[in-house]
């Protein structure tokens, strides 16, 4: 099932896309797609109705962050070797856990809003897992449990930020408005068939920047979801965006940053795409 949200900033409402491909509103059943409704209960309400009567909604519609208001927006770090030797850092030993902050979150195609001052912001293609049931102190094997669903996320860095003006904290470069798209659809998880194994890619003014599988993981996702709830509390609703592959700006030779102007488009399998333009 691919579930969407669709309308204007700040009044989404709760969309699936059928077999047809048609987006149909499912608002009179799940007004929203946020903590409150990113459980399994909402699909088996689903799967019991004819999908078909619901009211068609037209394809320009604009679709806003496939989840409203999580209660954690986690990120992994260096989390694909090439990315960290890319970067002259050394493989973790262990997750490298950071947060983003909820008002980055955009949609999927919205515009990217560069920092006053910003001369190093970046890119990052990444596999978001979205949680559908709370997990505390779970195995690995127990993770499959707890997932509701995947995503594109694009973890837009600011790098001077993030690494020169952070003092080993990563937030200040992750957290700035608009560096979150999520979507465009979150896609359930029975509709993936093996999830360590899905091609990323991400294209800068149609240029290929990463390219890569996510196979290539240092720390797999159920490995992830097990990792983070010793530590935490995983809420229906949360967003673990898994890390980046190599390609980034900040380890070209000579360096790549966004500029205004600039066209992001992102594609992982099964997830869909994104395209966004760089203010």
């Amino acid at each position: 099932m691919k579930l969407l949200r669709v309308g204007s900033p700040f009044n989404e409402k709760a969309a699936l896309i059928d077999k047809n491909g048609i987006i149909r509103d499912i608002s009179s059943i799940v007004k929203d797609l946020d903590r409150d409704t990113i459980n399994f209960d909402t699909i088996k309400i689903l799967n019991n109705i004819n999908l078909e009567k619901f009211p068609k909604i037209e394809n320009n519609v604009r679709i806003g962050s496939c989840v409203s208001n999580p209660q954690k927006f986690i990120g992994i770090g260096l989390n694909y070797s090439d990315h960290a030797k890319e970067t002259e850092s050394s493989k973790p030993k262990e997750p490298i856990v950071f947060f983003k902050a909820n008002s980055s979150i955009i949609g999927p195609n919205d515009n990217i809003y560069l920092p006053k001052g910003s001369i190093k912001s970046d890119w990052e293609v990444e596999l978001g897992v979205i949680i559908g049931k709370k997990a505390k102190n779970i195995s690995e094997n127990e993770s499959i449990n707890h997932i509701f669903g995947y995503c594109i996320v694009n973890d837009v860095s600011e790098r001077e930020y993030q690494l020169e003006r952070s003092n080993g904290q990563w937030d200040k470069g992750k957290a700035f408005d608009t560096f979150g798209p999520i979507g465009p659809y979150l896609v359930t998880k029975d509709e993936i068939k093996n999830i360590q194994n899905l091609n990323l890619e991400l294209k800068l003014n149609n240029k290929v920047m990463q390219n890569s599988n996510t196979s290539n993981m240092i720390f797999k996702v159920n490995h992830i979801v097990s990792y983070l709830s010793y530590f935490m509390t995983l809420m229906p609703g949360d967003i673990i965006t898994t890390g980046t592959p190599p390609g980034v700006g900040m380890g070209r030779k000579p360096q790549v940053f966004l500029k205004s102007g600039d066209v992001m488009v992102l594609k992982i399998d099964g997830l869909g795409s994104q395209k966004q333009k760089v203010i």
